[in-house]
């Protein structure tokens, strides 16, 4: 059975391509079809598994839409043995039934997307339109750059991993299991949790965020449940909790291996009971949040050290996620790159465009300890200092550029006029002598630095020269063409010395 039309708006390819419906219940294959039908798709019907696998085999399909809970062989098993027979076929999953663990598994197993019935006209179509725009252009590399989650703050990635990773936490974020985030420092487990909140129902509610490494112990438990006026000694007005003000909302408790036993118990009944007590309050109130929590340490090792209740761990660990290290998806970096330098550029009023192959293949090569966090300090650093509109490996400042300079053997500084020239002569040194940059990573004036330089060149105990010599090499290597060897030659500021 099939019926065709243009009216879908897809190419040539996607449209003249059959929709295959497979559904035991003939009320809804009916309702499924017609509805496809209407929106303009051409559409197949199947009443089981074999039927279905008999239609793939004998005919082109565009897409096919599986019941899960079939008699005999399951919509599970026909995704498996649909994808061995066309492994480009995209298979949406469809279920009356619908659990997470469903849902997530068949994404990883490589399902194009999941339905939980019922659904509506306009979620149908959407992500039928999804899944037949995906097939119309196979060779579009595949690039995820979901919506802004606050100004100025969004996941960009095409690392298949990340994709994988962000798929699997958008089927998540319809639910309201507590998740947890597991990744080291710098990987955005924050902008995670907050990818998910923007993808669940939740969406228009309160996000709360709250730092369990930052806050001092004796604050945290006040932060966290809040406390009424007079509870004690300085309590001069009510003062809601994390937990009252994420009411129907989203919960993030960052870094929340951080946290006392003391409060761990707390924070256990609250998530066991769905209801805070305030401080000095009269009674419980009733909660309805989501509660994501995020961690930079191994937590099943904190439980093991005695660090962390096991309770809690499981109570926090419903599903689990785990960001991956910028170094494990390398093939991110040009991307973030190009968003951190347009964002460092906007921010410091520069006329930065890009980054040269030299560098790129720099920052490419790099372990990145502090991952996105690291890598976007050293991209605005690098901002600051160019100067002709390109980031060359000159422009690098690494970590252990500072620490190199620390651990130099050099006299101690015993006053604050000593202390204020090491530190402006060690500027000037690290940027090639450059008086404008220096003066801009010191915060003064090029008039203010002269009038330095002048002050230390009359006491006697400046010697400039050097600095001097640095700049005009490095002007007088700016001017002339590049050797070829020395395209390929190592620099010495590829090592981080600026």
């Amino acid at each position: 059975m099939t019926a065709s039309s243009p009216s879908n708006g897809l190419g040539n390819g996607a449209a003249t391509r059959p929709i295959l419906v497979v559904d035991d219940d003939p009320a809804m294959r009916f309702a499924l079809a017609e509805s496809l039908r209407q929106s303009g798709h051409s559409v197949m019907v199947a009443s089981c598994a074999e039927e279905a696998l008999a239609q793939c085999r004998d005919q082109t399909v565009g897409l096919m839409m599986t019941d899960v809970r079939m008699p005999g062989m399951n919509g599970m098993d026909l995704f498996q043995e649909a994808k061995r027979l066309k492994p480009s076929l995209p298979i949406i999953l469809m279920s009356a039934f619908g659990t997470i663990e469903i849902a997530v598994e068949a994404m990883k197993s490589g399902a194009f997307d999941y339905l939980v019935k019922p659904f509506s006209q306009e979620a149908l179509e959407a992500v039928v339109r999804k899944a037949l725009s995906a097939q119309e252009l196979p060779a579009v590399k595949a690039t995820v750059k979901p919506a802004e989650i606050s100004p100025g703050r969004a996941l960009l990635t095409q690392d298949p991993g990340m994709l994988k990773l962000l798929k699997t936490a958008e089927v998540v974020a319809a639910s309201q299991t507590s998740i947890l985030i597991a990744g080291e420092s710098g990987t955005g487990k924050e902008l995670l949790a907050r990818f998910i909140h923007e993808h669940s129902p939740r969406a228009h509610r309160p996000f709360i965020a709250i730092n369990c490494a930052a806050v001092p112990e004796t604050l945290l438990e006040s932060e966290l449940f809040g406390y009424e006026k007079g509870a004690f000694t300085g309590a001069a007005a009510r003062k809601p909790g994390r937990f009252e003000l994420a009411h129907t909302g989203t919960l993030l408790l960052d870094e929340v291996s951080e946290m006392h036993l003391s409060l761990q118990a707390k924070l256990l009944r609250v998530l066991q009971e769905r209801e805070v007590d305030l401080l000095g309050g009269k009674g419980p109130i009733s909660l309805d949040l989501r509660v994501i929590a995020t961690t930079n340490r191994p937590l099943w090792e904190e439980v093991k050290a005695g660090r962390f209740r096991e309770d809690l761990y499981y109570r926090l660990n419903v599903f689990p996620l785990r960001l991956p290290p910028l170094r494990h998806r390398v093939v991110d970096i040009p991307m973030l790159a190009d968003h951190f330098i347009k964002k460092g550029s906007a921010k410091n009023q520069k006329s930065i465009l890009s980054i040269s192959p030299e560098a790129l293949s720099i920052v490419m090569g790099r372990e990145w300890r502090g991952n996105v966090r690291e890598f976007e300090n050293v991209m605005e650093r690098a901002v600051l200092l160019a100067d002709r509109g390109m980031i060359t490996s000159d422009h690098l400042l690494f970590e252990e550029s500072f620490e190199s300079k620390r651990e130099r053997p050099s006299p101690r500084a015993t006053t604050v006029w000593e202390a204020e020239r090491d530190l402006i002569l060690e500027t000037l040194d690290r940027v090639g002598g450059n008086r404008t940059h220096a003066a801009r990573l010191l915060g003064i004036s090029i008039r203010t630095l002269r009038n330095k330089l002048r002050e230390y060149r009359t006491a006697g105990v400046a010697d400039l020269s050097r600095s001097s010599e640095m700049m005009e090499t490095n002007r007088t290597q700016k001017m002339r063409p590049p050797h070829p060897a020395e395209q390929i030659r190592e620099k010495p500021y590829d090592q981080g010395l600026v």
